[in-house]
């Protein structure tokens, strides 16, 4: 009898965060429309944390903190409980950064959408819930600067995920997926420094840093052959030299490194660091190699949360084809999933078209993405039902969680040693 209680108080909670959801589509729409209509890049977010930040405060149920821990970072918190200590605290995560002349060709404006309307579902399924056997509190965390710099790993070293005991969010993509890995990313800034000449009359007396930047790119397509399959490195030549008629005396690259598995990563980059210190022994060059930013991480598998996500998304009509064998996007939400146990499905928005292009950017501000959109926001928050109302469902998230940590063996980078606010 206690556990058809349950069980009914379970699908009334979510029964009642569809219809807060439904209720709010439209001003969740334009709450994504002004942030896909006003692209702004990792870091200077400025009008889409204005924009957030009055989303939520506009109730004063939330206590909301504006440039949180971060200029473009935002905090908004619910607690029915007044702060008392043992609070089961729930958070949702939402980005908003924009690419470099294409726009919202990753959708971030439909992560940060998706974020709001499934804490706002949340927080509506818990309202009149009296009986939960543990007190709930729903934290909303605007984490900038995804695309660039991993705005996330400034935050984890800040203590913003230090409280936190479940965060869940959801990408934008080609199809409906409750959990795809991702893949570990190291971005590598190399100089090399060399000696000007005239490069016609006098080219002996130079030490060119362009026929090291040249060598180097081409000792890495070279490398390939031999990396494994899932690996990936991929760069461009960002300063090349002033003019023809002058031997290069600097030159610049920035690579990207990538492996399914952050421990990895290690082997990835003592291959590649070798290539960069080739060319400049070939050329009499010196070379500086540096990391800028941290690494991100792989997403840990928490099997759990994506069994329960795949359970509500298919009441709910979502349709979870195949999945892919590989997938080699990269996000800083992989670095969180080392902190606190969470869930990262991606989500179809009625289109084929590939992030990080044009034609993804119109779709993912086009009014048929809101179906999907809103759907997984009740997903996740469906998920969080599932969670807070269940002990053992939570244990077993915390179990899923020490376990694919031990399984990432012992050669993880610290995210907490090196960094400081962009």
């Amino acid at each position: 009898m206690a556990q058809q209680q349950q069980q009914q108080q379970q699908q009334q909670m979510k029964h009642a965060l569809q219809q807060c959801i439904d209720a709010q589509k439209d001003e969740l729409h334009s709450l994504s429309r002004d942030i896909w209509s006003n692209p702004e890049l990792a870091g200077n977010e400025t009008q889409a944390h204005d924009r957030l930040v009055r989303f939520f405060s506009r109730d004063k149920t939330w206590t909301v903190d504006s440039h949180y821990k971060l200029p473009t970072a935002f905090r908004a918190v619910w607690d029915l409980v007044g702060g008392r200590e043992g609070a089961l605290n729930v958070g949702f995560l939402c980005e908003y950064d924009a690419l470099p002349g294409i726009g919202h060709a990753c959708g971030h404006n439909l992560i940060a959408e998706v974020g709001a309307a499934a804490a706002l579902g949340l927080k509506a399924a818990l309202e009149n819930q009296s009986e939960l056997l543990q007190p709930v509190k729903i934290t909303v965390l605007g984490t900038p600067a995804e695309e660039a710099q991993g705005g996330k790993m400034y935050l984890i070293k800040a203590g913003a995920f230090a409280d936190m005991d479940l965060v869940f969010m959801a990408h934008p993509a080609q199809q409906d997926a409750p959990f795809l890995p991702g893949v570990a990313l190291a971005e590598v800034m190399v100089k090399y420094y060399g000696k000007a000449s005239h490069a016609s009359a006098y080219p002996w007396e130079g030490v060119n840093a362009l026929d090291a930047a040249v060598l180097a790119y081409s000792n890495l397509s070279a490398l390939r052959q031999q990396l494994k399959p899932e690996w990936r490195l991929h760069g461009i030549i960002k300063h090349g030299g002033e003019k023809p008629n002058i031997i290069p005396a600097y030159t610049e690259l920035e690579y990207y490194l990538r492996t399914p598995l952050v421990k990895d990563l290690f082997d990835l980059k003592a291959k590649a660091e070798a290539c960069f210190r080739a060319a400049a022994i070939a050329t009499g060059c010196q070379v500086e190699i540096n990391y800028p930013y941290n690494s991100y991480h792989n997403i840990l598998p928490i099997a759990t949360l994506a069994n329960l996500y795949k359970n509500n998304g298919e009441a709910l009509g979502i349709q979870f084809p195949e999945q892919p064998n590989n997938f080699s996007g990269s996000t800083d939400f992989g670095n969180v999933s080392y902190v606190v146990p969470g869930i990262h499905p991606f989500f179809y928005i009625c289109t084929d078209a590939l992030n990080h292009t044009e034609e993804y950017t119109v779709a993912a501000g086009a009014k048929k993405a809101q179906l999907y959109t809103l759907r997984t926001a009740k997903a996740l928050a469906m998920t969080a039902v599932d969670v807070v109302c269940s002990p053992d469902l939570l244990r077993k998230v915390r179990e899923d969680f020490s376990q694919a940590k031990l399984k990432q063996g012992k050669h993880l980078e610290d995210t907490d040693t090196s960094l400081t606010a962009p």
